[in-house]
């Protein structure tokens, strides 16, 4: 039994013996070799964690006194420790150190998160371009020109590189670099889209006050739209309903082939007149009606009534380019200018009368009543473009315009009047027997 013990003893003492030769041994073998000095810092006899915090510890009291800066037009961004942070190989070199040797470790400073903060800068700092402009104004010289401006663009991929080369290079500040992001378009271009297409005006008596209000007022609603390209322009959307609780006077109007007074008088002078600038403009015209009775400011053939929400006139820009509508009121006429991009066509209006129809007669005792007629006439309007040597007329309308009957006034005789009118053909009688 006492044999069996010792060799059991014997068994287990070889394998801790064995451990505890593995354990010393390890212990050496975690410890940097006395001697070795690292970045000026004596870590021998340290464990490599050790060793490798105090060499670390003095890289970052170097960072803790450092900035970078970088520098811009409107001030500078500022980083520091922790934001700049390091690489280093120091257990690398720990690893190989041999008794007594004197190291350098290499310590390379980066930004944390360098790509974003340089993003985020070149947003901050890049200036978009600013396209050339006409601004449309409402009375006095027709468009306002800006020239724009160009931008300017940070070069990311330089920002991010001198970054780097601050911070391994005695943080020296980094100035930003800019490459110019050029215009689009010149002013030249934005002026071509300017010109005036056309223009025209029609005249009324400036001394019918009411009329002129509705036209004035008819006319400022419509000054200064911008008709894009492709758009529909409707005058009744535009001036909306002809209300007195909207500003409209009594006047004059068109009714069932009669002049009578009724609200917005004058409304249809103002269409009119914006329906011969479109056409002069090279504009598309989807609607349009005439009156019953022919107008005095413009020829047959060439009027537009609207009336209500149920006659309208719309006007199409067909082109690409908006156009812009300019309307100007005077003491006594309404005109239309129309700007936009030149197509090289130039449009003319002309109209034909085709034919009479003789206005009737009536006679009446009142004198308040009394009245001219006016015979009615058939009428054709056309348009003539002209491109270069290109020239081409076509027929836009025909109409038919109502006569106005004439009223005539005639006294009629009282029964005072007739008795003496009797009288005096018997008195003529007996002097003449005389």
């Amino acid at each position: 039994m006492i044999k069996f013990l010792l060799k059991l003893n014997r068994c287990l003492l070889v394998p801790a013996l064995f451990a505890g030769v593995i354990f010393f041994a390890c212990a050496f073998s975690f410890t940097v070799p006395k001697g070795v000095t690292v970045n000026g810092v004596e870590v021998g006899g340290l464990s490599y964690a050790q060793a490798a915090a105090a060499v670390r510890a003095q890289a970052e009291d170097y960072l803790k006194d450092k900035r970078l800066k970088i520098v811009t037009d409107n001030g500078e961004y500022s980083f520091s420790y922790p934001e700049i942070y390091y690489r280093d190989n120091v257990y690398k070199l720990l690893k190989n150190a041999k008794k007594g040797e004197y190291l350098t470790a290499e310590f390379t400073y980066y930004l944390c998160g360098a790509e974003a903060i340089a993003r985020s800068i070149c947003a901050n700092e890049s200036v978009l371009p600013v396209e050339p402009s006409a601004k449309f104004n409402l009375s006095g010289t027709p468009f306002t020109y800006d020239e724009g401006r160009d931008g300017r663009q940070v070069d990311k991929s330089a920002l991010i590189a001198d970054i780097n080369a601050s911070l391994n290079g005695g943080f020296k500040p980094v100035t930003l670099k800019f490459s110019t992001v050029k215009r689009q378009k010149s002013l030249n271009e934005i002026e071509l889209g300017t010109h005036r297409l056309a223009a025209f005006t029609t005249y009324f008596d400036g001394g019918n006050l009411t009329r002129v209000s509705n036209i004035r007022l008819a006319a400022s609603k419509i000054n200064g739209t911008v008709l894009g390209g492709g758009k529909t322009f409707s005058f009744n959307d535009i001036v909306g309903e002809r209300l007195k609780s909207r500003g409209f006077l009594p006047a004059k109007i068109i009714e069932n082939g009669e002049f009578v007074e009724g609200v917005g008088g004058g409304v249809c002078q103002v269409s009119t007149t914006l329906y011969n600038a479109a056409l002069l403009a090279g504009l598309d015209i989807k609607e349009y009606h005439p009156h019953s009775l022919a107008v005095s400011y413009v020829p047959p053939s060439r009027d537009a009534m609207v009336s209500g929400t149920s006659c309208d006139l719309k006007i199409v820009n067909g082109s690409d380019c908006p156009v812009y509508i300019r309307a100007i009121t005077g003491k006594n006429y309404v005109s239309f200018e129309i700007y936009g991009t030149e197509t090289g066509a130039y449009y003319s209006l002309s109209s034909q009368v085709t034919g009479t129809i003789k206005a009737d007669e009536e006679v009446c005792d009142d004198p308040a009543k009394a009245r001219d007629g006016k015979d009615g006439v058939t009428s054709e309007g056309y348009l003539t473009v002209t491109r270069g040597n290109y020239k081409k007329t076509v027929r836009l309308r025909k109409d038919k315009y109502l006569p106005v009957k004439t009223v005539r006034y005639e006294a009629s005789e009282t029964p005072e009047q007739e008795a003496d009118g009797e009288n005096e053909k018997e008195g003529v009688q007996e002097n003449a027997g005389v």
